[in-house]
């Protein structure tokens, strides 16, 4: 038999405004991540690697960047008829941009039309994990249904902050109600403790979803979003399945990150997510070859590590630690640093992500900390130690306590 024909759409439109300053100069999606990616990469990765390699990502705000990216690393054989294509807001139905994800897909009908595929895959740009959609897929055939929803496991006592999936006692696999932020719901059949909460991921059946965004871009009280008005249309029509993550078996994972999701909209999500990668047997394992997260390489050279006299040791522990990074004579412990990063004697860089090409000067400390592209630190400089003190320089600090420096923040002596 041969395989079915799927698009996949990935919605890489949203603002970000949660993780500003890093989304002040691009699109979310293009934020970058864990070193060398960029948060996009994850989803691309990920259906990619399921075997879908027709994709169209939809951009919106600030995209030159993720254009660019997209452009120069994830370049497919046109000769086998495979792309990954920015496609731009281009008003097709109105002098407006997108106004939600489903409105994107709406004006972007186009692109189904032409590729005339049987499967459309939907999925977010801005979440980290793994997943291997082709089991989604297969689900959702056996399935009999026009839409199926991704849904990870999480505490009952969080159901306030997700979309809550509730299924059908006779039949788990159907979706009953879809409760957008519920203070109270039912737990799992088989686990009481737990709600299914929407990953943001989805499958429909191409015909029928196109129906759908069609009938909701005519609707004026829809606020034309995938998962607050296309889902609980087909969840209405007894129409919509419900895929459990916990059964995705991703080739290469560990009991350890298996199930492993992220949500990365806000900078303490995105510090945390950072954070999650530097443990000696990390929440989620960057180096899991057998099911590989793609992206561009920067033309660096290795990391090195330089000066050994007394009190003057390059040294980085407990850390990730990108090409053309110099550490000299500088301690770096549970730090994620990225390209172009030096870091110069006598400085400490604790608990922090350094994004490209930041230059820390000499008696330095940094400490719960993320700084973004080529801010330099001059000599002596102390962040992230007194959040009273980095607030009256202008920088953010976040709830739980990171100090925040956005792409070219200059900072006086």
């Amino acid at each position: 038999m041969s395989s079915p024909k799927v698009l996949a759409i990935v919605l890489a439109g949203g603002e970000g405004k949660r993780l500003m300053p890093l989304t002040l100069d691009r699109a979310k999606p293009a934020v970058p991540f864990g070193g060398i990616y960029r948060l996009i990469d994850f989803a691309l990765s990920n259906i990619v690697n399921s075997g879908f390699l027709k994709i169209v990502v939809l951009t919106q705000y600030k995209s030159h960047s993720l254009d660019r990216h997209i452009a120069q690393t994830w370049r497919m054989s046109s000769l086998l008829g495979n792309y990954v294509a920015p496609v731009p807001a281009q008003q097709r139905m109105g002098k407006h941009w997108f106004r939600g994800s489903a409105d994107a897909i709406a004006q972007s009908l186009n692109l189904i039309y032409d590729e005339k595929p049987e499967y459309v895959v939907v999925v977010g740009a801005d979440n980290i994990y793994r997943m291997d959609f082709s089991q989604m897929l297969d689900a959702h055939i056996a399935s009999g249904k026009s839409c199926t929803v991704a849904a990870i496991r999480q505490p009952i006592e969080m159901s306030d902050q997700f979309g809550v999936i509730e299924t059908d006692p006779s039949d788990p696999t159907s979706i009953k109600a879809f409760v957008e932020k519920p203070k109270k719901t039912e737990g799992l059949a088989d686990d009481p403790t737990s709600i299914l909460a929407s990953m943001g991921n989805y499958i429909f059946t191409a015909d029928a979803l196109v129906k759908a965004v069609t009938a909701d871009a005519e609707d004026e009280n829809s606020k034309h979003d995938m998962g607050g008005d296309i889902v609980p249309a087909f969840v209405a029509e007894g129409d919509a399945a419900v895929y459990d993550f916990i059964h995705n078996d991703v080739p290469g994972s560990s009991d350890r990150d298996r199930d492993y999701w992220r949500d990365v909209g806000t900078l303490d999500a995105f510090y945390e997510a950072h954070m999650d990668l530097i443990s000696i047997h990390p929440v989620f394992n960057l180096y899991n070859d057998k099911w590989p997260t793609y992206t561009g390489h920067r033309n660096a050279p290795p990391a090195k590590f330089v000066h050994a006299g007394p009190g003057r040791v390059g040294t980085a522990v407990d850390s990730v630690i990108s090409p053309g990074v110099v550490v000299s004579g500088a301690q770096i412990s549970s730090s994620v640093l990225s390209p172009g990063v030096r870091v110069n004697s006598w400085s400490h860089v604790s608990d922090s992500v350094l994004m490209d090409d930041v230059h820390v000067g000499r008696h330095c400390q940094i400490h719960r900390a993320i700084i973004d592209k080529g801010v330099v630190v001059p000599p002596r400089t102390q962040i992230g130690l007194d959040a009273e003190k980095d607030r009256a320089r202008g920088w953010v600090v976040t709830e739980s306590g990171i100090t925040v420096l956005g792409k070219g923040t200059v900072i006086t002596p």
